[in-house]
């Protein structure tokens, strides 16, 4: 990776990384915690735990929208505004409505997407599988962190200090906004004499992005509801306090990390994505069937805790990866708009479906579970391996107009798309070589004042 891409990982991995802990920290915690706040049910606690997944949902898709067509990095920095505010909102909140109106006004703040496309825009093709399976793993660990700390912080901090934690981390994701290279998009199929209904009408119609889209889905839903049951079985068959459950989380989340890394790497490299994102979601259902059936002792919650980790953590990594892969180059905003718009309203519907089955036998709340998983599965089934393709970074001539210099590139036939950071003179240029003549090639080497190996 050049020094571009690396500053690129680090910016938007530490916001992805800050706002996923402030995010998930109170999920295990909350479903006992809850009942401290007027007017608390088992439903709306579940409602407060998932509602952020709902104001995500809704405002994910326009802001990918508008990331589009405008600038990415005004839309992040709005995000992560409405972020902090509904943060503070719930730090001070004194019964359980309040907690839900702040955390549906930080769900509001839905910029991942948009964080996800302004990664792509500033790393090369063949580096953006790596970039965005980083993103994933560091998206995967921030949520193992969030769950194992939420419940060690929460004794001395308090629901309010987890709360106002969230807050300050938002600031200092904002911070981090100005380590990432702010891009240029030039394309050459333009969104400007598209209409919205027509931009994401054209993202809606690529199957295999809609089975992605379900498969985040199920895994947040369950993840979701799962952390709302796990508090009390673990407090009725382990005998364990919440404190004590973040010791338990913590070393199954890792544990499940380190065994998940070997398929992740087998994935990207072998390009054996689709056997192994397949083999996760099985995995997953397979830990929520044990679940079900083994949650009265503690090895089957050990052990089904263990399985589901592995294969969430094989999700996390894949699937940000395979929509860049996949997406439409003047659509990917968009396309991970609708992704991350399904994601966190799976979270929404795990949370209230959490509190739902709070009242119920553990066969039957984790055999909901289990069978919504297992429809996930059979749906994804059909999915095609993403493509694998290239692109070229080239050096900037000095001395030249970039808009017209970048108009010159996108008339030459073969040139899709290319993203432009004047200031540190680099550009990347993304190409169909199945296009690519001799001319365009010698075309291509004028103007980049060097011969080209494409």
């Amino acid at each position: 990776m050049n020094s571009v891409e690396k500053r690129a990982i680090l910016g938007v991995g530490g916001i992805f990384a800050l706002r996923m802990i402030g995010l998930f920290m109170i999920v295990p915690v909350f479903s006992v915690y809850g009942d401290n706040y007027a007017h608390a049910t088992p439903f709306l606690i579940g409602l407060a735990v998932g509602v952020y997944g709902l104001g995500q949902a809704i405002f994910q898709i326009p802001m990918s929208l508008a990331a589009d067509k405008f600038p990415r990095k005004p839309i992040i920095f709005l995000g992560l505004i409405l972020f902090a505010a509904g943060g503070i909102i719930a730090a001070n909140a004194t019964d359980i409505y309040q907690v839900i109106i702040g955390r549906a006004l930080a769900g509001s703040g839905a910029v991942s997407a948009v964080l996800m496309a302004l990664l792509a825009d500033v790393t090369r093709e063949e580096m953006r599988t790596k970039a965005m399976a980083t993103m994933g793993l560091t998206i995967a660990t921030s949520i193992m962190l969030a769950f194992a700390f939420g419940p060690l912080l929460v004794g001395s901090l308090g629901m309010s200090g987890l709360f106002w934690l969230t807050s300050g981390f938002a600031v200092l994701a904002m911070m981090l906004l100005f380590v990432v290279p702010t891009p240029l998009r030039v394309l050459k199929h333009n969104l400007d004499n598209k209409s919205i209904g027509q931009q994401l009408a054209s993202v809606l119609k690529i199957g295999d992005l809609n089975r992605l889209h379900i498969g985040i889905f199920a895994l947040h839903l369950t993840m979701t509801a799962i952390f709302v049951l796990l508090p009390h079985q673990l407090s009725e068959v382990l005998g364990l306090s919440v404190r004590q459950q973040g010791l338990v989380y913590l070393p199954l989340l890792f544990i499940g990390f380190a065994v998940a890394i070997p398929f992740i790497i087998v994935a990207e490299k072998k390009r054996k994505m689709r056997q192994v994102f397949l083999g996760a979601i099985g995995l997953m259902t397979a830990a929520l069937a044990l679940l079900a059936l083994g949650s009265h002792v503690g090895v089957g919650i050990v052990l089904g805790l263990l399985l589901y980790f592995m294969g969430f953590n094989l999700l996390e990594a894949t699937i940000p990866s395979w929509i860049s892969k996949s997406a439409p180059v003047a659509n990917k905003a968009t396309a991970m708009g609708l992704n991350s718009s399904s994601q966190f309203f799976g979270a929404f519907v795990g949370g209230a479906l959490g509190g739902i089955l709070l009242t119920q036998p553990n066969l039957l709340a984790w055999g909901v579970l289990a069978l919504i998983m297992g429809a996930a599965l059979l749906l994804i089934f059909p999915i095609a391996q993403p493509p694998y393709l290239s692109s070229t970074t080239i050096t900037i001539p000095k001395n030249i107009n970039i808009q017209d210099w970048s108009r010159q590139m996108l008339a030459v036939d073969g040139v899709d798309e290319l993203v432009v950071m004047a200031k540190e003179q680099v550009a990347y240029l993304k190409l169909d070589k199945t296009q690519l003549t001799d001319d365009s090639r010698q075309a291509l080497s004028h103007l980049v004042q060097s011969p080209l190996d494409i």
